[in-house]
């Protein structure tokens, strides 16, 4: 029997199912080479094991999975039912046995491909909400995953780099992030020079007349504009660069 093909037929949203499984691919790599007893060590987030990482991804497949159920059927589906359920999942899923939370991940992300490989073409369409209240395209969730899997991938603290990371996706990564530093005001005199990126060279607040100039490579800035610890990148005003603005 032939195997199942997404029904999907834009190519750009196709091109993102293939990098997000990818992603998933490449977490699923990651946490297989810890041991039980690993998972219980801190990962690269404040506060949070790489038991906590795990079970945040496992959740957030499960989450994503009821927006593309809601674009599906039109019956209104949150990922969360408030922050503090969304917490609360993540702290009880850490404390799963290890068993348990490996299949936590395996089993919600199986779910999620299949409801993204049989949602048809106009259902991509059908708007949706975060858990961040924005109103997005169905087809955004699959953006919202890329970014989950791959970063997380490094936050296992198991060996992964923002060098991993496709640049397609560090580019799309580092766009959001400034767009969202600009949309607060956090980005005043603030500019990324980016070395060897293919499409972008310059990010941040261009107008100002005397900026602080943050230079390095795309994934050095990427990781340290997203809050995760970076090598090689440089200030124009400080003998090392100070913490990148918030993100999220």
């Amino acid at each position: 029997m032939a195997a199942r093909q997404d029904l999907a037929g834009d190519p750009a949203l196709l091109q993102d199912l293939l990098t997000v499984r990818r992603g998933t691919a490449f977490f699923g790599r990651k946490l297989n080479e810890l041991t039980d007893d690993q998972l219980k060590e801190p990962s690269l987030l404040p506060g949070w094991t790489r038991a906590h990482v795990v079970a945040h991804v496992g959740y957030n497949a499960r989450a994503i999975a009821r927006l593309m159920a809601w674009a599906n059927t039109g019956v209104e589906t949150p990922m969360y039912a408030s922050p503090e359920a969304r917490n609360g999942e993540i702290d009880y899923g850490a404390t799963l046995p290890p068993a348990a939370l490996r299949h936590l991940y395996e089993h919600s992300a199986i779910h999620l491909n299949v409801e993204w490989r049989d949602t048809p073409d106009a259902a991509w369409s059908h708007l949706v909400k975060t858990a961040q209240g924005r109103t997005v395209p169905a087809s955004e969730t699959v953006w919202m995953r890329i970014r989950e899997v791959w970063i997380h991938a490094v936050d296992l603290d198991n060996g992964a780099t923002f060098a991993d990371i496709p640049a397609t996706v560090l580019e799309r990564l580092l766009t959001d992030i400034t767009e969202a530093w600009q949309k607060r005001g956090t980005d005043k005199n603030l500019v990324l020079k980016v070395a060897g990126a293919p499409s972008i060279t310059k990010l941040g607040d261009t107008a100002a007349a005397d900026p602080e100039i943050i230079t390095g490579t795309l994934s050095e800035i990427t990781a340290w504009a997203a809050g995760r610890p970076a090598r090689g990148i440089t200030s124009s005003r400080y003998e090392h660069p100070e913490s990148a603005p918030r993100w999220l």
